[in-house]
């Protein structure tokens, strides 16, 4: 140490590999346990997201109807009718975007880096390299 001073250590090589391994598995579990529960958060924000943009796809096949629709009335006979089929397919169409660009933020907002494991990990790695030397 830098300090001048020393330490004994009684425990055998065995004890001390022993002890080494079981410090080792307890990271390792510490670890998973830390990656599971960052990925659970995430997924759910994720999953926030995947909702809205499903709720965009349904809006704009709803859209894609109507705007069908409004084609099929104004072949077949030119009536007011169809501007009334072509005022709800554009209200379709506006939801749709709406939808689609707040589930984009929302996925834009989640993190897969797993910041807290990634910083866990370097101080186990500072930790192990200490241990070596």
């Amino acid at each position: 140490m830098s300090d001048g001073t020393q330490q004994h250590d009684d425990r055998s090589l065995g004890q001390i590999v022993s002890d080494v391994a079981q410090d080792l598995s307890t990271l390792v579990r510490q670890e998973l346990d830390l990656a599971k529960t960052e990925v659970k958060q995430e997924a759910g924000r994720a999953g926030r997201g995947v909702g809205l943009l499903g709720g965009a796809g349904v809006a704009g096949h709803l859209a894609l109807i109507f705007v069908s629709l409004c084609a099929v009335f104004v072949l077949n006979d030119a009536v007011p009718l169809e501007l009334a089929a072509l005022i709800v397919a554009v209200v379709w169409a506006i939801v749709a975007a709406v939808l689609a660009q707040i589930g984009k933020k929302a996925l834009d907002r989640t993190n897969p880096a797993l910041p807290e494991t990634q910083r866990s990990l370097k101080e186990d790695a500072a930790w192990a390299r200490q241990q070596k030397s």
